[in-house]
């Protein structure tokens, strides 16, 4: 039984599980277990077309930093590449290796191309709620992130015909996690850089799990080709994170390894092909499990349930 700590959201935690970590005896005994992120969010992004004031300038890939007042059709353009052709390349490699992912889908992105939405549930593949809007909730007044977290669900489970278990806003504000524990229904939350393993916290007295995400497994580093300028570069280093997680787990200490996508940067041609490279590399081990975070958050709750917070 693992007790909560209080939510860092509100009070930090800069000790974790320290040198004692808790083995997490995936099954079939994997050293490592390895969750792909899929995020999809062309359509939420900041845009006038939404009622925003200014453009998106967070990774639009071709560096056209935020224009107020102004539409900029490039980065327009960069977003739509992601749903009309990389999301596609990117769904036929994981089908090619049979790895199912987690797909962190912003709602008001899908109920704009709600065949999207069908492919990943007839794939088999994790629908996770992505927030409504891929925005900075850090200054979004309270009613309003609370509306937009029902609206997501609301709009998720009407496309999937499941309702989202999992979410992960991206850029949370102060009141995400409360609001999220409020609206009820989630197993989990990726809104956290502070760890590799999942965690429990204690919000407001009731027991919450984090699977910590990754900004730094993660194909962001393509933005401005700010860390990978090729595949092959993306490939080499997710491969030595792997080597090393792995290395861990098969000395007695296994590990989660997460990643993330995202359909308008590793779908271009180039860079696929350093993750085709990445699965068959990963394939070619048989103590590898391949993993979507409602698996991870299931196991979890099995193995290390929470205790109850009075």
């Amino acid at each position: 039984m693992f007790k909560p700590k209080p939510d860092p959201m509100i009070a930090r935690d800069l000790v974790g599980y320290g040198e004692t970590l808790p083995n997490p005896a995936w099954p079939g005994g994997a050293a490592i277990a390895v969750n792909f992120n899929l995020n999809v969010e062309g359509g939420g992004e900041a845009t006038l077309v939404n009622g925003d004031d200014i453009s998106e300038g967070m990774l639009n890939d071709i560096g056209v930093g935020t224009q107020v007042g102004a539409r900029v059709p490039l980065v327009e353009s960069v977003f739509e590449y992601g749903s009309r052709r990389g999301v596609w390349r990117v769904l036929d490699v994981f089908r090619e290796f049979k790895i199912k992912t987690s797909v962190l889908g912003v709602a008001r992105a899908l109920e704009q191309n709600p065949r999207l939405a069908k492919a990943f549930v007839d794939r088999g593949h994790e629908v996770v709620s992505h927030g409504y809007r891929w925005i900075d909730y850090g200054a979004v007044p309270e009613d309003v992130e609370r509306l937009h977290i029902k609206r997501a669900v609301e709009i998720l489970t009407n496309l999937t015909g499941w309702r989202p278990v999992g979410w992960m806003t991206g850029r949370p504000g102060p009141n995400t996690r409360r609001l999220l524990v409020e609206a009820g229904g989630f197993l989990y939350d990726r809104d956290s850089l502070a760890d590799e393993l999942p965690y429990w916290l204690e919000v407001e007295g009731k027991p919450h799990l984090v699977i910590p995400y990754s900004y730094e497994a993660n194909d962001n580093r393509f933005n401005e080709n700010s860390g990978f300028s090729t595949g092959e570069q993306f490939f080499t280093y997710m491969r030595d994170a792997f080597d090393v997680l792995h290395r861990e787990g098969r000395n007695g200490s296994p590990k989660l390894l997460s990643i993330g996508l995202h359909d308008r940067l590793i779908g271009r041609p180039g860079r696929c092909m350093g993750l085709i490279k990445l699965l068959d590399y990963m394939r070619s081990f048989d103590d590898v499990w391949f993993c979507t975070g409602a698996d991870i958050a299931h196991h979890w709750r099995d193995k290390f349930p929470a205790d109850t917070v009075s």
